[in-house]
């Protein structure tokens, strides 16, 4: 029995999570989660399931929750979410939060020695480096829940890196896919979380569209990976069926196949190296795959560049889509106005090499509030 523990347990990935733990109680203990704003579904969460530790978003949310479920340990914000990755009882932490909150629990979970399942991209694109000499150091294991990335983990697993020629990502195109960037100016909030493929929480449906998902992708398949970024491509594949392939040097590609269902990645890094049974099965259609249109979608582009270039700059594009997407979901910019933001504090930044992880975290920090605070009025 491995015990769990899910960061953003009423989040998208983390329902689904819960729903194969639920479905497999001899296989697996939940030990802590953390809960989001909506009180129902938190509720329903508890009543549902046993735990020891729970953390909440606000402080004035803890009485009337201990007063409900007397017997859980109940924290709250960022220092609880830090309280439940190091809870002394070992397993293995579900990190599926949104955006740059998941780095500091994930280092933290590491140091007190679990292993980690991570849907949070953020922490690998902020900090890759880091947390791979965390994972050598501590000796845990680090498994993708990403759909792609899981995808190539099972193309990869047990293959000599120095046998690939190049690892392929593939991209749905998003909401806006069949739409010119002429089109693209008076697109609202309510088209863009309309994902022809997935159902996936609004941050990353946004960024889905903007294609700035593909590229957090890219740059986080490279830290996983050990790849350089020219043995990394993207093909937008409409029908979300192949989501990697690994190109070998004697001509043969392994490609992972599986329903657009974020279940199929979670059960593998639950389960690894076993498998378990999962009841939803692919029925083969015509499949297309398409190049990559840099023009079309410049933030992949610049997720590349960033990429290569390191040291800071992966934390100010990914700080700066963070900022520019909470502001498009508040209606305070256009949707076209996320790429010139991200594009602007990239280019405008002077870079630092090899920052210490403070600095990572100050830097997002900074300017995530400053982005917001400059639109805060509209």
């Amino acid at each position: 029995m491995k015990n769990i523990y899910i960061l953003g347990a009423a989040g998208s990935i983390g329902l689904q999570t819960l729903d194969i733990i639920e479905k497999a109680l001899d296989d697996f203990n939940l030990i802590g989660i953390s809960l989001g704003s909506h009180e129902e579904i938190n509720y329903q969460i508890l009543d549902r399931f046993s735990v020891e530790i729970v953390c909440l978003r606000y402080e004035n949310q803890i009485k009337q929750y201990e007063l409900k479920y007397p017997t859980i340990k109940f924290v709250y914000g960022d220092q609880g979410l830090i309280d439940l990755s190091i809870y002394p009882v070992k397993g293995t932490l579900v990190n599926a939060l949104s955006g740059s909150a998941g780095l500091r629990p994930t280092i933290e979970a590491i140091k007190s020695g679990k292993d980690i399942a991570l849907a949070n991209k953020e922490t690998l694109v902020m900090a890759g480096d880091y947390i791979n000499e965390l994972i050598d150091t501590y000796r845990v294991k680090l498994y993708p829940i990403d759909s792609e990335h899981s995808a190539l983990w099972q193309t990869i697993d047990g293959e000599d890196l120095a046998n690939i020629e190049k690892i392929v990502i593939t991209a749905s195109g998003g909401t806006f896919r069949d739409l010119n960037r002429e089109d693209l100016i008076d697109v609202t909030l309510e088209q863009a979380l309309k994902h022809p493929n997935w159902s996936m929480g609004a941050k990353i449906t946004i960024d889905s569209a903007t294609m700035m998902n593909k590229g957090l992708e890219v740059i986080e398949a490279h830290h996983l990976f050990q790849l350089p970024y020219d043995k990394i491509e993207t093909v937008l594949h409409r029908e979300s069926v192949v989501h990697g392939l690994t190109y070998f040097t004697d001509g043969t590609i392994k490609a992972s196949l599986s329903v657009s269902d974020m279940r199929v990645p979670i059960l593998y890094a639950l389960y690894y190296p076993k498998r378990a049974h999962f009841d939803k099965r692919l029925e083969l259609t015509n499949l297309s795959f398409t190049k990559m249109d840099f023009e079309r979608f410049p933030l992949l582009k610049l997720a590349f560049h960033v990429g290569k270039q390191g040291g800071l700059l992966p934390t100010v594009m990914n700080a700066a889509n963070e900022a520019a997407v909470k502001l498009f979901i508040q209606n305070k910019i256009k949707f076209l106005e996320i790429e010139n933001i991200v594009m602007q504090y990239v280019e405008n930044f002077k870079n630092i090499m090899n920052p210490t992880i403070n600095e990572i975290i100050d830097t997002d920090h900074l300017i995530q509030k400053e982005i917001l605070l400059a639109y805060e009025k509209r």
